[in-house]
This record gives C-alpha cells, structure tokens and sequence, in this order.
C-alpha cells in the first residue's frame, strides 16, 4: 500500500494578460460568450494555440448560433491591447486559423443527448485555475 506523504510541494504559474496562455485563455471565453450570446444551449470544446502573429481556435462545437469566428477571434486580440505589430501581434494583420467543427454524436451520448439538465455533464473538461 502507498503511503501518503506528511507534506508536498505545490506550485502554479502566474503570467500577465498578454503572455500566449492568456491570451489562449481569453480567446476561447470569446468564442464561448459568442455562442452563448445566441443560443444558450450551445456546447462548446473550443480550444486556443497562439504564436507570434497566429492564432489558431479548433475543436468541436454544436450551436444554432452564426458567430463570426475570425471577428470574435480579432475582438479579443484587439481588447487585450495588441492592436500594433510594433508590440509584437497585432489584430488587424494576425493570421487567424479557424478549425472548429460539429461536436462528435459519441461525446454528445456521453455529455448532454438525452439527459435530464442535472445528469448533464462537461465531457472531458477538466479544472484549472490560477
């Protein structure tokens, strides 16, 4: 049998808002809010990749909503700040690549089809904070 240790060591990470996590973190919440914003059932696994000059947004997504994706994508860069390419990303010019398809019928079963709204779960989501 394992034995638990007395104590552990715990870390996190703390970055500002424009570091890529952030701004990963931050585009996602927009493509959420954007689907939200018009149909409140939407279930969203929408997941962010930034790089000098490039953002990428993929995953699945089932939604009666018509979001403009690219414009979401560039409203978040633009609220964080970076609306220059002298500050190293700018909105207006960053390549924005869009791979966001249907949410896959196997994790609808498992997720929400056909469930009572409190059975309802969040797939394979998982908890993070910092």
């Amino acid at each position: 049998l394992a034995t638990i240790p007395d104590a552990f060591l715990f870390t996190s990470e703390c970055v500002s808002e424009g570091h890529p996590d952030k701004i990963c973190d931050q585009v996602s919440d927009a493509v959420l809010d954007a689907c939200l914003a018009q149909d409140p059932e939407s279930k969203v696994a929408c997941e962010t990749a930034a790089k000098t000059g490039m953002i990428m947004v993929f995953g699945e997504i089932t939604t009666n909503a018509v979001v403009d994706f690219q414009k979401v994508v560039r409203e978040a860069v633009k609220r964080i700040g970076f609306d220059d390419s002298s500050k190293g990303f700018d909105y207006k010019t960053c390549n924005v690549l869009v791979a966001l398809e249907k949410q896959s019928p196997d994790i609808a079963q498992g997720v929400h089809v056909g469930k009572a709204p409190e059975e309802i779960g969040a797939g394979d989501q998982g908890h993070m904070f910092g």
